[in-house]
């Protein structure tokens, strides 16, 4: 082979090598902050201090729900939140709220921790009764990856609905099947994988714990 032709292809060679080296620190970043979102943002100073930039940033953003918008402390717990359960933190920002000062989680959310919950597959939201009486409702069920068994949550009927108070609520009301499917998944979650709401209460359970006087009552599902 001629010099010129061996030139000629470690010249054509240059750019694909150069493509594989960006590809390759491309990943070693991704992989360094992977595992710098999954480590302890409080366990040193200088982690503390990368969280901090990270929430600053975050604030600036127009795309983070507005309660967070320009609330760098409020950021860096959501962001805690998100690393301890391995979500993103604008899932956090965008499903949990405060209610009677209590963080919760909207009922959209406890459904997508509970469909997808590791240890569970085939999980599925049934509706029982006929709709528009009291024996209409809602329960969940999902299947044990190790073992195969099936298991079922609580069945939520409009008859438990009414008589807990819950339909005090407008949207018991204006949206009944939503709020028995919400409130299923809520009972599934609270009877087989608590870890997944991360010790948090969701939606609607913050009133039943709390009450309208605020005071602190024993809830149904306890």
């Amino acid at each position: 082979m001629s010099e010129q032709m061996k030139m000629e292809l470690d010249t054509k060679a240059e750019p694909k090598k150069a493509e594989k080296k960006e590809k390759a620190e491309a990943t070693e970043l991704a992989t360094v902050n992977a595992s710098t979102m999954l480590a302890n943002p409080f366990g040193s100073k200088e982690q503390f201090n990368e969280l901090y930039v990270m929430a600053q940033n975050m604030a600036k953003s127009d795309l983070v729900p507005q309660n967070y918008q320009g609330n760098i402390a409020n950021i860096m717990l959501a962001i805690d939140t998100s690393n301890r359960m391995g979500v993103s933190p604008l899932f956090v920002m965008e499903q949990m709220s405060i209610v009677r000062g209590k963080r919760s989680w909207s009922g959209q959310a406890c459904a997508t921790l509970v469909n997808n919950y590791p240890k569970f597959k085939n999980v599925q939201l049934h509706y029982v009764g006929k709709e528009g009486t009291d024996e209409w409702g809602a329960y969940v069920t999902a299947v044990r990856k190790d073992t195969g068994e099936e298991i079922k949550g609580t069945t939520v009927t409009m008859k438990m609905a009414k008589g807990e108070g819950w339909t005090d609520n407008k949207k018991w009301i204006n949206m009944p099947e939503q709020m028995l499917g919400y409130r299923a998944y809520t009972f599934f979650a609270r009877l087989h994988c608590a870890d997944a709401l991360n010790g948090f209460m969701t939606e609607g359970e913050v009133e039943d714990a709390f009450g309208e006087s605020g005071k602190k009552e024993i809830p149904s599902y306890a």
